[in-house]
C-alpha cells in the first residue's frame, strides 16, 4: 500500500529563467525535508537535478529533474527546469506533470524572457501559480520594486503571501499572521488585501466577513483560495534564499497547504478522438479505483536502462506487473518495472496513485506525449498538445568516417526523442542531413553529447534555409502521359485546378472526378504524383505548401492504363499548375529578442536593420542590460553570433522563435530562380 493517497498529493514545477537559482532551491527544499543529507552546489557539480557530465560542465541545467519528497503528510513531486531560452522544450514539456507552477525570480535581475514565457504558457495551460523571489539575501536589492514590475507585468491578482523580514534573513507568513515587521510593506496590509481578494470568491464567507468583520479561520479560506489559483484570481508571491534558507520551510509549508492536491487543481485537457479530427471533451478523474490513464511528458534515452518513459498518472492506479496500452497499440506492455525518481536515482516502488508522477523502463513502443492506459476504451484519448517554440537555428551534420551514417542516424533519432524542439530533417536534393534547435547553445549540447555520450564525431555547416513555395492566383493544367515500349504500354491523363489557401493551412486534395474517367484505384496514385510535384518546387526546388489540388476530369486506357502513368502524369500536371498560378517564395521570419548593454543599443538596431529586420521594442532589464526585440529573416542571421559578439565586447545573446512564412523580396526571388533548374524527366 502506498504511504499516502491522492489528497496529499502535490506537484510542481520550477520555471523561470536561467541562474534564478531553480536548481539551488530544489535542493533547498530536498535538504530542509531530510530527502538529502547535505546540500549541493551547482558550482560544485554536485546537485541531485544537474547529474549529467554536460550540465556541470555548463553550471546550468540542460535538461529538467524530478524529485520528491514529504513534508507535513503531503508528498511533493518536484520538476526542476532549465531556465535558458535554448532549453525551453524540456521546461515546457514539464507543465503536462503538474499541477502547480512555481515561477522562480531572481531577486537580483527581476522579470526576464523566460519569467515571461513560462508565465504565459503556463496561464495557457491553466496551471495555478506562484511566483518564488529568490536570492534575496544579495546586497542593494530593490524588491518593493521588483513587486511593482511584476504587478505591472502580470497583474494586480499578484499578492504577497509573505514578506522578508530582519534584512532578509527570514521571512514572515502574512495570511495567518495580521502583524509583524517586515523589510518592507506592511504585514498588516499585506494580510488585509489578501483575505479580501480571497473571500471574494465566496459570496457567503463574503457576507459573513462583511457583517462581523473577522477573519475567517483557515479552513474556510482554503476552498476560495484553491479557486482563486484555478481561476488566475491570485498568483502568490513568495521569498526565499536557497543559500541562507530563508522562507524555504515558508514554502514548505504553502506547498503543504495551500498548493493543490490532483482533484483541486485544474483539470487536464483530455479529449477523446483523432488529432484533427471530430473529438469530444475527456474528464480524468483522480481516483484510484478507476481505469488507468496517465500520460507521458518525458523520455530518456538512458545508456543503462533503455528508453525511460516518465508519466505523470492523472487516474487510476499503475501497479507493478499490470498491463498496460500505450496510445492505440493492440499489444499491451507489462510493467515489469516501477520508479519514481530522485534525479538520476529510481527508486522502485508497487504503485502510483493518481497526481503520482513516475517511471517505467525498457518499453520501446513509449514516445513523447503517448497516453498510458489500462483498457481498449481509452485507445483514443490523448493531451492536447502543448505549444513549443518552433525550432529553426540549424546546422547541416556528417560523419568523419564513413560507414558511420546509420549509426548517425541512430544517435540523432534517441537525442531527437528526448527533446521535443530538437528536429532531424533529411534533404534528398541537397543531401544534407540538418538538426535543428532552439539556437546555437542548444545545437552544441546535443553535439557536445554525441561526442562524449555516443562517442561519435560529427563535421558540421549552415544549412540550406528552409524556404517553401506557394501560389498567388488560381489555375488549371492537364498531361497526358502515353509511352508505348513494344509491350503493354502506359496511358493516364490527368485534369486538375490549384488554388492558393490561407498561410499555414497546409496541403488540400480533392478527388472531384465524376463518371470514373480516371478509376478510383488510381487516384491514389494521382495524389501521389500531385505530392511528388509539390516536394521539389517550381520556383527555387523548395516544397510548395498552402494549396489546394482538385482533380476533376482525365482519361485512362482499358490495357495501358497504369498506376505509374497516372503518378507522373499528377506529377506534372501540378507542376504547369503551379508555373500559370503566379508563385513566389516564402522565407521564414523569426522573433528575435536580443539582450545587450544599454549603450550597445543604437548599433544593434542599425544592424538588424541593415539585415532587413523590423525593431519592434525595446525594453530595460536592470543592470545596465537592455532587450531589443524585432522581426527578421532567418536567412540573415547565418554569421548573427559573432557580428553580435563583436558590437556587444562578448556581453550580447540572442533567442529566436518562428514568426510566420513571408514572401521574399521579388529581386531576391529572380536571384534564387536563376540558379534553378527543375528535372523532370519521366519515371
Amino acid at each position: 500500500m502506498s504511504r499516502y493517497t491522492s489528497e496529499t498529493l502535490r506537484s510542481v514545477a520550477l520555471v523561470g529563467h536561467g541562474a534564478a537559482g531553480k536548481t539551488s532551491l530544489t535542493e533547498a527544499l530536498l535538504f530542509a525535508t531530510g530527502a538529502i543529507n547535505a546540500k549541493g552546489s551547482v558550482d560544485k557539480g554536485n546537485t541531485v537535478g544537474d547529474s549529467d557530465p554536460q550540465e556541470k560542465e555548463a553550471g546550468h541545467s540542460l535538461n529538467s529533474a524530478v524529485v520528491n519528497f514529504g513534508h507535513e503528510g503531503t508528498h511533493v513531486h518536484l520538476i526542476d527546469t532549465p531556465g535558458y531560452p535554448d532549453f525551453a522544450g524540456q521546461a515546457i514539456a514539464a507543465l503536462a506533470g503538474v499541477d502547480t507552477a512555481l515561477v522562480v525570480i531572481n531577486a537580483q535581475t527581476g522579470v526576464e524572457l523566460m519569467t515571461e514565457r513560462m508565465m504565459r504558457h503556463a496561464a495557457e495551460r491553466k496551471l495555478c501559480r506562484m511566483i518564488v523571489i529568490n536570492k534575496i539575501d544579495v546586497d542593494n536589492l530593490d524588491l518593493p520594486g521588483l513587486v511593482a514590475d511584476i504587478r505591472e507585468r502580470f497583474g494586480k491578482q499578484c499578492m504577497l503571501l509573505d514578506l522578508p523580514a530582519r534584512h532578509a534573513a527570514e521571512v514572515v507568513e502574512v495570511l495567518e499572521h495580521d502583524a509583524g515587521d517586515a523589510d518592507f510593506e506592511s504585514v498588516a496590509a499585506a494580510h488585509r488585501a489578501l483575505i479580501d481578494q480571497i473571500v471574494e470568491e465566496d459570496e457567503d464567507l463574503l457576507a459573513q466577513y462583511l457583517e462581523d468583520g473577522a477573519d475567517p479561520s483557515a479552513a474556510a479560506l482554503h476552498a476560495p483560495f484553491e479557486k482563486a489559483l484555478r481561476e488566475g484570481h491570485l498568483i502568490p508571491i513568495l521569498f526565499t534564499s536557497a543559500k541562507t534558507g530563508a522562507g524555504i520551510r515558508e514554502l514548505l509549508h504553502v506547498l503543504a497547504s495551500l498548493a493543490p492536491n490532483p482533484a483541486e487543481g485544474n483539470s487536464p485537457p483530455f479529449y477523446k478522438g483523432e488529432p484533427g479530427g471530430a473529438s469530444e471533451a475527456f474528464h480524468a478523474v483522480p481516483d484510484a479505483g478507476k481505469h488507468v490513464l496517465a500520460h507521458v511528458f518525458k523520455v530518456v534515452a538512458d545508456p543503462y536502462m533503455g528508453k525511460i518513459g516518465i508519466f505523470r498518472v492523472h487516474q487510476g492506479t499503475v501497479k507493478k506487473d499490470m498491463q498496460l496500452f500505450v496510445g492505440d497499440g493492440k499489444r499491451p506492455i507489462k510493467v515489469a518495472h516501477l520508479y519514481q525518481l530522485q534525479g538520476k536515482d529510481t527508486v522502485e516502488v508497487d504503485e502510483l496513485l493518481p497526481g503520482d508522477i513516475g517511471a517505467i523502463a525498457k518499453v520501446e513502443e513509449i514516445e513523447f506525449d503517448s497516453v498510458l492506459h489500462d483498457s481498449h476504451d481509452e485507445d483514443h484519448i490523448h493531451l492536447v498538445p502543448l505549444e513549443f517554440p518552433k525550432p529553426m537555428a540549424g546546422l547541416a551534420v556528417e560523419t568523419r568516417k564513413k560507414g558511420d551514417e546509420q549509426r548517425l542516424f541512430d544517435i540523432l533519432g534517441k537525442l531527437a526523442m528526448e527533446d521535443p524542439t530538437f528536429q532531424v530533417e533529411r534533404h534528398p536534393t541537397s543531401n544534407e542531413t540538418v538538426i535543428r534547435g532552439l539556437g546555437e547553445i542548444h545545437l552544441k549540447s546535443k553535439l557536445a553529447k554525441m561526442a562524449g555520450q555516443y562517442k561519435l564525431e560529427v563535421d558540421t555547416k549552415p544549412p540550406r534555409i528552409p524556404y517553401r513555395e506557394t501560389i498567388t492566383a488560381h489555375a488549371e493544367a492537364m498531361y497526358r502521359h502515353k509511352k508505348q515500349s513494344g509491350g503493354a504500354g502506359q496511358f493516364g491523363e490527368v485534369h486538375l485546378r490549384i488554388e492558393p489557401r490561407e498561410r499555414g493551412e497546409g496541403f488540400e486534395f480533392v478527388d472531384a472526378v465524376k463518371g470514373g474517367v480516371i478509376p478510383g484505384v488510381f487516384m491514389a496514385a494521382v495524389e501521389k504524383g500531385v505530392r511528388q510535384g509539390l516536394e521539389g518546387g517550381v520556383v527555387a526546388g523548395y516544397e510548395v505548401e498552402d494549396v489546394k489540388v482538385t482533380v476533376f476530369d482525365g482519361k485512362t486506357h482499358a490495357v495501358d492504363g497504369k498506376e505509374v502513368a497516372f503518378t507522373i502524369a499528377g506529377r506534372k500536371a501540378v507542376i504547369e499548375a503551379i508555373r500559370n498560378a503566379r508563385p513566389i517564395v516564402l522565407e521564414p521570419i523569426v522573433n528575435i529578442e536580443i539582450t545587450v548593454p544599454e549603450g550597445a543599443i543604437g548599433d544593434l538596431t542599425g544592424d538588424l536593420s541593415g539585415r532587413r529586420g523590423h525593431i519592434t521594442g525595446t525594453d530595460g532589464r536592470g543592470h545596465g542590460m537592455a532587450a531589443i526585440s524585432g522581426e527578421v529573416p532567418l536567412a540573415e542571421l547565418n554569421d548573427y553570433q559573432s557580428r553580435l559578439k563583436s558590437l556587444t565586447g562578448g556581453q550580447g545573446s540572442y533567442t529566436i522563435e518562428f514568426a510566420r512564412y513571408s514572401a521574399v523580396p521579388p529581386n531576391v526571388q529572380q536571384q534564387m530562380a536563376s540558379r534553378f533548374q527543375l528535372h523532370d524527366e519521366d519515371e
